[in-house]
């Protein structure tokens, strides 16, 4: 079975003890632990996970990869003397769509993050977002110095890298793809301790024989203390030239899988009435400068990505936020920018499959209007409906920031997964005396 545990207000008391009960969990130590978070994106809820956990008294040193672009957390420590950020690079620009490349500096980054984590003397790792082959690196390290670590699962990476690989060389791809899903098999069974943010990943582990009584369900969510609501009316948008202009805005990760194509579009429908503001880096950034070359559109502004401090001021200034996911991510890939979306208070425009989970938490929150990131008609009359109702509008953002304030409890979650770390030790350690034994 799995242990479920929703990011914010999973209720506690009698039901708590029955699931720590269940994993024979005794009272928390009073000890400080050292607790090393490796996010390779460096995406904003880590952090805050990473400060909770200092907060609590632990010594907690937050590494991320420097050459990794992508919208990044507040990773100033401030004046909290357990938190201490270290940024790993690998190389001067990550290659991630170059295969072989990547594959290089994903190994070469494992060696150096092992090097850091040496260096620490963490008594355990919560991984989260790192390529296959730098955690096989640092997993290697792990049982070595018989360190306890936990997959925190956001994604299948072997997933999407099978189908890509077939894609772009058939049978031989298809291979290369299973080698892929073996890796990232046995690191799921060799973990101490297995968080995902879904269960829909469960039919998976269980197929692939992942210890189900190690594994528990931790939803994504969105550091609220970093996003208070912002008026419309602000700095960013004053900065930008908006003025009163209506405003789409789409801002975080754009590949190609999240159909960029989509965003041109509905610039070129509301070429009259409305911005798109685009704020990302990438090749879905790239193919929509290339886009706008060949047929230019004034209303629609590709932006590189923005300081943190600024992301309140940004979200702000939007009438909608937009999100975007091709079928093909299906259900594994989770756009965390959905859960800043919410803190914003904003409504959402969510082309996204109807399986995934973000659309399910937009649905459930009452936030937005979701569709299927296949049917452009659809996205579009979405899109109209926002522009032209003002109240539904009003409505579904204060919905979102309702649902966020009801949820995203960092304390709560730290709880959470600060059980998950005493587990996780406690898995270690009785493995460890039956190896010698």
């Amino acid at each position: 079975m799995w242990l479920r545990e929703t990011d914010a207000g999973a209720a506690r008391g009698a039901s708590d003890q029955a699931r720590r009960s269940q994993f024979a969990v005794e009272a928390r130590p009073q000890r400080s632990l050292r607790v090393l978070v490796h996010d390779f994106a460096g995406h904003p809820f880590q952090i805050d996970l990473s400060r909770a956990l200092a907060r609590r008294g632990h010594i907690v040193r937050h590494v991320y990869c420097g050459s990794y672009t992508s919208g990044k957390g507040r990773f100033d420590a401030g004046d909290d003397r357990n938190l201490s950020v270290v940024a790993v690079p690998a190389g001067d620009s990550f290659a991630r769509y170059s295969p072989v490349r990547r594959l290089s500096q994903e190994a070469a980054y494992g060696r150096r993050f092992t090097r850091a984590a040496a260096a620490f003397h963490p008594d355990v790792i919560l991984a989260c977002n790192v390529p296959l082959v730098a955690k096989s690196v640092a997993a290697a390290w792990c049982r070595r110095e018989g360190v306890p670590w936990v997959f925190w699962l956001q994604d299948l990476h072997s997933v999407a890298m099978s189908a890509e690989a077939e894609k772009r060389a058939g049978r031989l791809g298809r291979r290369v793809g299973n080698s892929f899903e073996a890796i990232e098999r046995r690191l799921l069974r060799q973990a101490d301790g297995v968080v995902a943010i879904t269960d829909d990943f469960a039919p998976t582990l269980a197929s692939w024989g992942v210890d189900t009584a190690g594994c528990t369900v931790i939803e994504n969510w969105a550091p609220l203390g970093d996003l208070p609501p912002r008026p419309r009316d602000n700095e960013w948008r004053l900065r930008q030239g908006l003025r009163d202009r209506f405003v789409y805005l789409y801002t975080g990760t754009l590949g190609l899988k999240h159909r960029p194509e989509l965003l041109y579009r509905l610039a070129e429908q509301h070429t009259a009435d409305a911005e798109v503001v685009v704020i990302s880096e990438g090749m879905g950034e790239a193919r929509l400068r290339t886009m706008l070359r060949e047929r230019p559109l004034p209303n629609l502004r590709v932006l590189p990505f923005q300081p943190m401090d600024q992301y309140p001021d940004i979200l702000g200034a939007a009438d909608v936020l937009v999100a975007l996911l091709e079928p093909t991510a299906g259900t594994f890939s989770v756009p965390s920018k959905v859960l800043s979306y919410l803190c914003a208070g904003r409504p959402i425009l969510a082309g996204i499959p109807r399986e995934n989970l973000a659309a399910r938490t937009i649905e459930r929150a009452g936030a937005g209007l979701v569709v299927s990131s296949t049917d452009e008609e659809a996205f579009l009359v979405a899109a109209k409906h926002l522009l032209v109702d003002e109240r539904f509008r009003t409505a579904t953002g204060r919905r979102a920031r309702a649902y966020a304030e009801s949820t995203f409890d960092t304390d709560a979650i730290a709880d959470r997964f600060q059980d998950v770390i005493e587990r996780a030790m406690a898995r270690r350690a009785v493995s460890s005396t039956r190896e010698e034994s």
